[in-house]
């Protein structure tokens, strides 16, 4: 599995400007506001689910932090049928990251189609930077938005992006 330093290491070479801040652990989108100063721009939630009938891919929803959504208009937009949130078990075995880590940077340690992945068209169209964890969560990650499609492409990791209602 991938290291945060590792990652950044691959965003680099990649040519991938980002800046990194580190933060005390946060666990969930209300937490997160507490550490955001100093970053501006986009900030995500990002949820991990699992086929409701245990076939077919684990899906990843990258959605901006504010977005309400429930899961099953959330799995119908992006034409997964029903899901359910994904066990910390395989979220580690998939993403390699642990729960309040989840993030798109986890696809590091995907092989490409284990994961389907849906963008939220308002995190894909922030101008500036969008937050994501790098793989841990005592640290933040800003990306551009198209950097980071271009980089999980390079994966091998297709991404749809959602057009969600406000």
């Amino acid at each position: 599995m991938e290291t945060p330093e590792g990652l950044l290491a691959r965003l680099a070479a990649a040519g991938i400007e980002v800046r990194n801040v580190g933060h005390k652990a946060v666990f969930t989108v209300a937490e997160a506001e507490s550490v955001r100063g100093g970053m501006p721009g986009a900030h995500s939630k990002n949820l991990f689910l699992a086929p409701a009938k245990g076939d077919g891919p684990y899906a990843l929803a990258v959605l901006e932090a504010e977005r309400k959504v429930s899961v099953n208009a959330l799995a119908r937009a992006a034409g997964w049928g029903k899901v359910t949130m994904g066990s910390a078990e395989a979220l580690a075995a998939t993403l390699g990251v642990t729960p309040g880590s989840v993030t798109p940077f986890g696809l590091v340690n995907a092989p490409p189609g284990s994961v389907r992945v849906a963008l939220d068209a308002a995190l894909a169209e922030a101008p500036g930077l969008a937050w994501f964890h790098p793989l841990v969560n005592t640290a933040s990650t800003g990306i551009r938005p198209a950097d980071l499609l271009r980089f999980l492409e390079g994966l091998g990791h297709e991404v749809a992006i959602l057009k969600l209602e406000p």
